[in-house]
């Protein structure tokens, strides 16, 4: 019997790898997205904010700051995405500055072109476009995305895009 066992163990053919490729969340969602900068990671919050939400993080430091720049197409279209991922050390808090995030007027985090950390030619104002956001656990992913100004498409599909960027914060582990 326990020749068997380890039989089944040491032949049995993995899947580990299939699996593996089946979740790469660049890829495994309706729309597929390249990095184009980041990641950035910081734990300064505050530093890496505008408006509001810098004396919000004075108030609750968070944990780090995770911020990437993807770009998507959809036919001709071709958008940019910034994906940020706050992770604070309670879940209240990340519940607290998702209803600050989502609040018109107060600020955000900066995606790396507004912060001048990444420069990309023709990049659009990802804060003019399209927004997302959602809370897992402790952390905050917030999705930012626009359309390049030479390849404008559908509103709703930016609208879908942004949706769909959320699972891109698999890949701010």
């Amino acid at each position: 019997m326990s020749g068997l066992v380890w039989w089944l163990i040491r032949y049995q053919p993995s899947t580990e790898g299939d699996a593996a490729a089946a979740e790469d969340p660049l890829t495994s969602g309706e729309f597929a997205y390249t990095e184009v900068a980041g990641p950035e990671i910081s734990a300064n919050c505050a530093g890496n904010s505008y408006g509001d939400v810098v004396g919000w993080f004075q108030q609750h430091p968070c944990e780090r700051v995770h911020r990437s720049l993807y770009e998507t197409r959809e036919g001709d279209a071709r958008a940019l995405v910034s994906v940020v991922v706050v992770t604070m050390p309670e879940q209240d808090g990340a519940k607290q500055l998702k209803v600050t995030t989502d609040t018109d007027g107060t600020g955000n985090v900066n995606d790396l072109v507004r912060d001048g950390t990444a420069t990309l030619p023709g990049a659009p104002n990802v804060a003019q476009g399209e927004y997302a956001s959602r809370v897992v656990g402790t952390r905050l992913t917030i999705v930012e995305t626009a359309y390049f100004p030479d390849s404008a498409g559908a509103p709703d599909t930016l609208q879908r895009i942004a949706h769909d960027a959320l699972r891109l914060s698999a890949a701010a582990r």
